[in-house]
């Protein structure tokens, strides 16, 4: 969602169906609904022929319940039920006799970002979602999202946007932070994983943004073209992936249209694909403004209208209403929405196990922040290592460079923005406004380091790249920080780092060599000075315990196993789509274009291999302090699968961890069913393994 969208309508122009203020002082009924002993499906059955009319409409339509007038010119231009929580993303109203609680909703997939107004919570935050797949880790998937999932309870949210599943596509896409990679059974198992974390939490985690939404530029109207087949394959694999390991009580649906349909009014991504395909009993959300229409929508398969202040038209209160009464919506679907609306509270535990409201007093915040710091130390990807890293015990002069690491670290922008302790925007950087601010985590990188070392630890901030250079002169080893902030709403440029660092850092590295760069990005970026320099760590956005996440691996005291889960190329002249299609100067009048067909189901690495491209850095590329061997491969046929067996050895003197990545190809290139694969090869399974130096397993 996004606070930038049009906030149209004015609370006289909604038609209200019901709101809860009433029921709150009902008393609760018993009944099936209420028995335990039932399955979900049985008890929502039982819900809803129970409830009147104005109750299931009521079930469908959802508020932005944020007390937004920071937003809108200070001006509150919309219904905000009085229950709601002021800085909530959404809320849709309970039924209080029935015992079915409100839907407190929040932000999103790295931990709990609440709005801006009246002051945002403090809340932990995770490394990035592309950061948490580089961990190659479903364990520390599930961790973060038990943790996100935690604060959320006791914030007093039960539902959770979170789930980021939209593949990376597109490398200047400016939510790819948010999002886990390029390779649909990777990101599959970690969002599937995360998921399923969120949800032990008895509250509801969707999954998003359902499908092939894989840019930013004229989201809310572009129109990609892809067959069933590839779509299957790739974005649509991951959800499904995602969807059969963490079950996700809801998917959001997105802005874009896909094949000419608006994805919330799309039935073949809805009622074919999810619905029916793969047998999802939860229910469909809209993102924030993608709702269109009333009778196009529930027909194809919308089951909920999220923060209507979005819409041009509350499109599923008084519309619907009326939709149904005529005939144009039927009354069992309009009872199947809001069966499935309440199945998604039984089936979470969200009505036995309710929210009790704010609690935040009880979050356990150290035991967070080791769970963002174990996430962000497994996260970062050795990239290339002359043998600079880890750091000399004998360094005498240690110079750290740019990227604010006096301070902190970067995190990534719009409404995945989570607020943390002590978290910082510097005077010039970004927009204030969203999808900024632009902030920092207090978790700094240099003091990390001058706690872990004998050395002279100084830092320059790298705003003149002659000062920066001479500072370097004579040091031991310089450490050069390098960002790029991206965020909801926008795409960047190019792959460049931007504000002119790539000179920064040719400048240090010319006048030492001992150069090493750390970079804090949202995706892939290109290296122009790769082969001036002597190590290079991709850091992502590392979250709240990112600084002392980086100065352990720096140091030594962590073994770096992170893996790339997306391409990085070497030029943008490798991608599908050299030039971004759409136009960011373009009205939400326009309709855009994008052929997803051009690359089909062959994302990233498959790309890559398929035409026979060599990236800067490939897809699963990570360098470790250790060293590692394979022996006794096996493959054996398993059901519809093959079971594959390797010994794996620490053949180094370091402790460090290690991910086995199995991929999969034709039998041979004439094979008849070769012809119909995307690309020469696939990734067919993967484990990461821990071992000591010497260890086999």
């Amino acid at each position: 969602m996004t606070p930038t969208k049009r906030l149209l309508l004015s609370a006289a122009a909604l038609s209200l169906v019901a709101l809860s203020p009433f029921a709150a002082l009902a008393q609760t009924q018993t009944g099936a609904w209420s028995d335990t002993s039932l399955s979900p499906d049985a008890r929502a059955e039982a819900a809803v022929k129970a409830m009147t009319q104005a109750e299931k409409l009521q079930m469908v339509f959802g508020y932005f319940s944020t007390d937004a007038t920071w937003m809108s010119g200070g001006t509150k231009n919309f219904i905000f039920p009085k229950e709601g929580l002021a800085d909530s993303a959404g809320y849709v109203p309970g039924i209080a006799r029935l015992g079915i609680p409100a839907q407190w909703e929040t932000d999103a997939g790295v931990g709990v970002a609440t709005q801006r107004s009246p002051t945002p919570r403090l809340r932990t935050a995770l490394p990035s979602g592309l950061a948490t797949s580089a961990t190659w880790s479903p364990d520390t998937a599930f961790a973060g999202g038990a943790m996100i999932g935690n604060e959320a309870r006791l914030s007093g949210f039960n539902v959770q946007l979170a789930g980021g599943m939209d593949l990376v596509r597109e490398p200047r896409n400016g939510r790819n932070f948010e999002y886990s990679g390029e390779d649909p059974l990777l990101a599959g198992v970690i969002t599937g994983n995360e998921i399923k974390g969120i949800q032990s939490n008895h509250i509801v985690s969707t999954m998003k943004h359902y499908a092939l939404n894989a840019q930013e530029t004229n989201r809310f109207t572009i129109d990609v073209k892809i067959a069933d087949k590839p779509a299957r394959e790739s974005d649509l694999l991951a959800f499904q992936l995602a969807y059969e390991i963490g079950k996700p009580a809801s998917v959001m649906c997105a802005y874009n249209r896909v094949n000419g349909a608006y994805s919330c009014e799309n039935d073949w991504l809805l009622n074919q694909v999810l619905k029916t395909d793969w047998g999802f009993k939860g229910y469909v959300m809209s993102d924030w403004g993608a709702t269109h229409s009333t009778v196009a929508a529930a027909n194809a398969g919308l089951d909920q209208e999220s923060g209507w202040a979005f819409d041009k038209s509350p499109y599923f209160a008084g519309a619907l209403a009326e939709a149904v009464n005529n005939g144009y919506v039927s009354q069992s679907r309009l009872d199947d929405m809001a069966k499935r609306v309440v199945w998604a509270l039984y089936a979470t535990g969200a009505v036995d196990n309710p929210v009790k409201g704010d609690q935040s007093s009880t979050i356990d915040w150290a035991g967070h922040a080791k769970v963002t710091q174990t996430d962000a130390e497994e996260s970062l990807v050795l990239l290339k290592n002359n043998g600079l890293l880890p750091l000399a015990k004998t360094a005498k002069k240690i110079v750290v460079i740019g990227g604010h690491a006096d301070f902190g670290v970067l995190s990534g922008g719009g409404s995945s923005q989570v607020y943390a302790p002590g978290a910082k925007r510097f005077d010039g950087e970004g927009p204030e406004g969203f999808p900024g601010p632009l902030t920092y985590y207090a978790s700094s990188p240099l003091k990390g380091l001058q706690s872990r070392t004998k050395a002279s630890v100084v830092y320059n901030d790298g705003k003149d790249p002659k000062a920066a250079a001479k500072a370097a002169q004579g040091a031991d080893v310089v450490i050069v920080f390098a960002t790029q902030w991206t965020g909801e709403s926008f795409d960047v440029a190019d792959l460049n780092l931007p504000d002119n660092q790539d000179a920064l850092i040719a400048a240090v590295a010319k006048a030492n060599k001992k150069t090493v760069v750390v970079l804090e990005t949202g995706g892939p970026v290109v290296m122009p000075w790769l082969n001036s320099v002597g190590a290079v760590v991709e850091a992502w956005y590392p979250g709240t315990s990112g600084g002392e996440a980086i100065a352990r691996v720096l140091t030594g005291e962590v073994n770096p196993s992170g893996r790339l889960p997306v391409t990085f190329p070497a030029a943008l002249a490798q991608t599908p789509r050299p030039t971004l299609d759409g136009d960011p100067k373009l009205d939400d009048s326009s309709h855009p274009h994008s052929d997803y067909d051009i690359e089909g189901a062959a994302i990233g690495y498959k790309w890559f291999d398929k035409k026979g491209l060599k990236p800067l850095f490939p897809f699963g590329y990570g360098l470790s302090y250790s060293t590692f061997a394979t022996s006794g491969l096996s493959a054996a046929a398993d059901g519809k699968g093959a079971k594959v067996a390797v010994t794996v050895k620490n053949t180094g003197k370091t402790a460090g961890s290690t991910v086995t990545q199995v991929y999969v190809a034709p039998a041979t290139d004439k094979d008849a069913a070769s012809a119909s694969w995307e690309a020469p090869k696939r990734l067919g399974a993967f484990a990461k393994t821990a071992l000591n130096a010497g260890e086999s397993k």
